[in-house]
Order: structure tokens, then C-alpha cells, then sequence
């Protein structure tokens, strides 16, 4: 049985729930990551995710520079731990639609994170067939929210290429 202490990644860079997007967002594009573990001290209280600055601080219009990352982290994370099998984390990350999960101790202290990649670049009795298809689950497109409407909200259709609404563009006929 491989763990997932055999494949997953050390030595994690995190950043403090005060730390703000505009931290985040440098240390994502330093390490060229999608993904950093929010810690007070080495307690696990969240993930960021340049989704989550977008959706969350972008998109709300927050002041990037001075937003918490509690502002726009996800807490409740789910997690992994270093005994588990690799298998059964696999099927989690495809039912939850999960590339990685952070792990922790029994303190729920972050040893490490393990991703779709550690899986298939490191587990020794690998099954590319069981990455394949649990990547394919996670991948699967889920129904857009629509329960709330944003200022750039519209209808949907292609754009017009000049910035100007679909019929109002030079030469337009009706």
C-alpha cells in the first residue's frame, strides 16, 4: 500500500491569515503555484487560491493591498493525513473536484500538501489508469452559480469585437 507520506511534497511555503491578497498573489507567482496553505504558526486554517483571489477580492473589488487573506480564503478545508492510502485520497480528490490536498498531522498541523502530480510522478505502484481517470472526475465542469449577479453581469453570447453591444457596432443592421 503507498501513503500518502510516500508521494507527497515537503516543506511548504505558507503565509498567516493577516498576510494579504497582495502577498498571495506574489508568492504564487514566485513559486509559480495556484495554491498556498494559510497557517497560524503551523496550524492549517485555510488554503488560497488564485481562484479565490479573483472570485473573492478581484471580483468584490476588494482593496487588494490591504485585504486578510481570512477575507478571501476557503477554511474547512478538506484534508489529507500521511498514513492514508493513496488510493483512497485519490477518490476523494475526484468526488470533491480536488487537484490537491494539504496534509496534517493529528493536531491538524500541515506536514505537507499532495497533489494529482505527486501521485503520478511519485507513487512507486503507480496506476496512470486510476490518476487518468480520478483527474478526469475532477476535471468533469460543474454547473456555473448563478444565484447572485455581479456588476459585470450580462447577458450571455460573444462579444463584440470593437467594445460596443452586440447591434450597436458601426454598420450593424437590425
Amino acid at each position: 500500500m503507498t501513503t500518502v507520506a510516500d508521494v507527497m511534497t515537503r516543506g511548504v511555503r505558507t503565509l498567516r491569515p493577516t498576510d494579504t491578497v497582495v502577498q498571495a498573489a506574489q508568492a504564487m507567482d514566485e513559486l509559480n503555484v495556484g495554491v498556498i496553505p494559510v497557517c497560524d504558526g503551523d496550524k492549517l486554517v485555510g488554503m488560497v487560491t488564485d481562484r479565490d483571489i479573483v472570485v473573492r477580492g478581484v471580483a468584490q473589488d476588494c482593496e487588494l493591498r490591504s485585504t486578510p487573506l481570512t477575507d478571501v480564503m476557503s477554511a474547512n478545508v478538506h484534508v489529507a493525513r500521511e498514513s492514508d492510502d493513496v488510493d483512497s485520497v485519490l477518490g476523494e480528490m475526484a468526488e470533491r473536484q480536488i487537484r490537491r490536498l494539504p496534509v496534517v498531522d493529528d493536531d491538524q498541523h500541515l506536514v505537507g500538501i499532495v497533489s494529482l502530480g505527486d501521485i503520478a510522478a511519485k507513487n512507486p505502484n503507480g496506476d496512470e489508469v486510476d490518476v487518468a481517470i480520478s483527474l478526469g472526475d475532477i476535471s468533469t465542469p460543474a454547473e456555473p452559480d448563478r444565484s447572485s449577479q455581479s456588476k459585470a453581469s450580462g447577458p450571455a453570447g460573444g462579444g463584440a469585437s470593437d467594445g460596443q453591444p452586440r447591434g450597436e457596432r458601426a454598420g450593424a443592421h437590425h
